[in-house]
């Protein structure tokens, strides 16, 4: 299986699940040159999934029946779950499978074993970097499986990719991006609360940021997504924060952060104060705003 993708100019890909992440993912896959047959259940994503360029099938069995990688990018783990039972049995022979949906490490490991029994390989490989990067085709994916299955799945991976690490076996790409989202949603708290406190005493954010982004406050939170309008024009602050990631998605990841907390025995309390803080930030109706849009609620702002 790996030298067969690997020896191979093209690649006919099933792409499952077109949503703000999948379409500009198989659009990239397209670009690349691979032949990419797409399902969703909202019609306006196939829509423009064909206008980028991939084949629109009509449910999911009938991309992934010729197909020599399956990609799905869904919702939930209940979600890719389903979707598994439904396309292994009738999946090429030998098709690798590599799940980029952000999901609980246990089903992650569940949807392996689905594979597996299906003679199927398989890695989970979610991904950081937003619609930006989805876009742009500078994700970041975080892998888990088999040497083998990473082998193969890697060169289908890099015209989406910036980065792509693997991470372990089973389910231990789902593991990293729960961890690395955990400390998004910590720090861009505290960054958030920084700006709100400078504000108070008078300090302007253009200061704040000359300052935080050259000494030890500096990360990503705030000098490539600072929550403030001004100091990084390519931060959703300037867009009166429109999502690259939305809020609910934040909520999402804390909340798988935090089952994997307590399924592992590990003590997270910023993880669980974030979860809860990002969980008042939602029930506000923010949930279609950008995560850094906490700065408002911060404020003591109730929109």
């Amino acid at each position: 299986m790996t030298v067969t993708i690997r020896e191979k100019t093209m690649a006919t890909i099933a792409f499952i699940g077109l949503g703000n992440m999948g379409n500009p993912m198989a659009a990239n896959l397209v670009k690349a040159g691979h032949a990419v047959l797409g399902f969703d259940l909202v019609p306006e994503n196939l829509t423009v999934a064909k206008e980028h360029g991939v084949t629109v099938m009509a449910n999911a069995v009938a991309a992934v029946k010729d197909a020599d990688v399956v990609i799905t990018m869904l919702p939930a783990g209940k979600h890719v779950l389903s979707v598994y039972e439904d396309i292994a049995p009738k999946a090429k022979k030998g098709a690798l499978l590599i799940d980029s949906s952000t999901i609980d490490v246990e089903s992650a490991r569940k949807a392996h074993a689905i594979a597996a029994k299906h003679g199927l390989p398989s890695i989970d490989a979610p991904v950081s970097g937003g619609t930006g990067g989805a876009a742009a085709g500078t994700l970041t994916f975080m892998a888990g499986g088999s040497d083998a299955a990473f082998a193969a799945a890697e060169p289908i991976l890099k015209p989406m990719a910036g980065r792509i690490v693997h991470c372990g076996g089973d389910g231990a790409g789902q593991a990293a991006k729960i961890c690395n989202n955990m400390i998004l949603g910590i720090s861009m708290i505290g960054v958030a609360e920084a700006f709100v406190l400078a504000e108070k005493l008078g300090l302007s954010h253009q200061a704040l940021f000359d300052v935080a982004s050259t000494s030890s406050g500096q990360c990503w939170s705030l000098t490539t997504y600072c929550p403030v309008p001004g100091p990084v024009p390519a931060s959703p602050a300037n867009r009166d924060y429109k999502p690259g990631f939305a809020a609910a998605l934040m909520l999402k990841d804390l909340k798988l952060s935090q089952e994997a907390a307590q399924s592992a025995g590990a003590v997270t309390p910023l993880g669980a104060e974030a979860t809860q803080l990002y969980g008042l930030f939602n029930a506000q109706g923010n949930a279609g705003v950008d995560f850094s849009g906490i700065i408002n609620f911060l404020r003591g702002d109730k929109n």
